[in-house]
């Protein structure tokens, strides 16, 4: 008789990974479970009769295209004279992420060139390019013509991993050619930015802001090599410096200025937060036509920063996947929370639908240091040339459902997760190495819990 014997191996002793309660609900009930190219554009839940309405028209002037003034219909002239886009959608495309130009000569899709001189303003922020502005503007009203032409083009940098495997990123190089105003200052500082997804914008400013607060460690006082630190801003309304939220300076601190910023800077359209034409005093501004003054009104920019308050957060995909599960594990394992921080929750709001939510917008809407390598030498109120606010993760693996690409960072430069990684350097330089010291398999592990969230 042939006996078997069975022993007990170490894996008889794994215990599997769960999932956390609700791990999936991103944005708390103010999450989404539609994955289609629509997966941006969904309201939350909760809202009022009046409120879905205002939604809708917020809708519906996020998505028009503005035209030159005069025109038959007030409601969507003024138009430039300068402009990077005719509509918020022509940057934020179905809410979503926009990115570089993909060949020379292509219109760039929701990129743009922020420009500064050294110094500070009266308010503490950035001093404008005399003759071009505080923007780079690639399109103009028929009467005028453009600012000039963007030219980006790359520069390989290959980087090689402990096991031996490389990957090659791509540096963006940025020319501004066939300038009609003149040459550009010779101490002007660029910075490209590219277009966000517009999801939570809501729930992130309805963090506490002492919560936001308790996650800055300015002087690295715990030793960990991250030293997050609060960007102060200019407030407009109040006229006071507040805590800044959005954008990828954190050079914004509530929706309302992001939007009429976005208003100001990208379209040519005047607000009552920021009145001023985006004219070239190269030319006779007063002799331009604008759709009034303000082009566009109080009401409508109020309904047009609802919806983007309003917007949900698609819910994760295969969050309790073992695989996935794994790829968390050694996410937290190398201290990527560290500037992702998983989870908060909101306060009271005054949209009652994003109060006291538990959200997981994995960031600190922290300034950090972000290395040379994706500097950009231009300081934006306290944020220096080498610090970006921390962005949030939420939504990142459904970029490319919803636009068609998977461009990442603040330039759009990383072309997958994994670029993005390997770009991060200052603080975030142990943490990269961590990264890279890992199998393949562990890497892959955390690409793919990333691309759930």
């Amino acid at each position: 008789m042939c006996l078997v014997f069975i022993s007990c191996s170490e894996s008889d002793d794994y215990v599997p990974l769960v999932a956390e309660e609700n791990e999936e609900l991103s944005g708390g009930n103010a999450t989404s479970f539609i994955f289609s190219p629509d997966a941006f554009g969904f309201s939350v839940d909760g809202l009022s009769l009046d409120e879905q309405i205002t939604f809708g028209v917020g809708n519906s002037l996020f998505n028009q295209n503005w035209v030159t003034a005069p025109a038959s219909t007030t409601a969507r002239d003024g138009l430039g004279p300068f402009f990077n886009a005719r509509s918020c959608s022509g940057c934020h495309f179905k809410d979503g992420r926009g990115r570089p130009p993909a060949f020379e000569g292509e219109l760039a899709h929701g990129l743009l060139l922020r420009l500064t001189l050294p110094g500070t303003n009266v308010n503490g922020g950035t001093v404008p390019d005399p003759i071009y502005g505080g923007q780079f503007q690639d399109n103009s009203i028929l009467s005028i013509g453009k600012e000039g032409t963007l030219r980006v083009t790359y520069e390989a940098v290959s980087t090689t991993y402990p096991d031996g495997s490389t990957v090659e990123l791509q540096k963006p190089i940025y020319k501004m050619v066939d300038l009609n105003y003149g040459a550009m200052n010779a101490a002007v500082q660029v910075s490209p930015r590219v277009a966000n997804q517009m999801i939570g914008l809501g729930l992130l400013d309805a963090i506490p802001e002492s919560i936001v607060l308790s996650y800055a460690d300015e002087n690295d006082a715990d030793g960990d090599g991250i030293s997050g630190r609060a960007n102060y801003v200019y407030d407009v309304e109040t006229a006071n410096l507040k805590l800044g939220r959005f954008g990828w300076k954190a050079n914004q601190p509530t929706v309302k200025q992001q939007v009429a910023a976005a208003f100001s800077g990208d379209l040519g359209i005047t607000s009552s937060l920021f009145p001023e034409e985006n004219c070239n005093p190269e030319l006779d501004c007063d002799t331009i036509a604008n759709g009034g003054s303000p082009e566009i009104p109080d009401e409508n920019l109020d309904k047009v920063a609802f919806y983007s308050s309003t917007l949900s957060v698609p819910a994760r995909r295969d969050f309790d996947n073992e695989e996935v599960l794994e790829g968390k594990a050694l996410f937290n394992s190398i201290n990527c929370t560290g500037c992702h921080v998983a989870t908060y929750e909101t306060g009271v709001s005054s949209i009652d639908a994003l109060s006291n939510q538990m959200i997981r917008p994995y960031t600190d809407l922290l300034l950090h240091d972000m290395g040379d390598g994706l500097g950009d030498n231009a300081p934006e109120f306290k944020a220096t040339g080498n610090e970006w606010r921390t962005p949030p993760l939420w939504g990142i693996g459904l970029i490319e459902t919803v636009n068609d690409h998977t461009n990442l960072l603040h330039d759009g430069r990383a072309r997958n997760i994994e670029e993005a990684i390997l770009w991060h350097g200052g603080e975030a330089e142990e943490i990269k190495d961590r990264f890279m010291a890992l199998d393949n398999i562990e890497r892959e592990q955390i690409i793919r819990f990333i691309g759930t969230l």
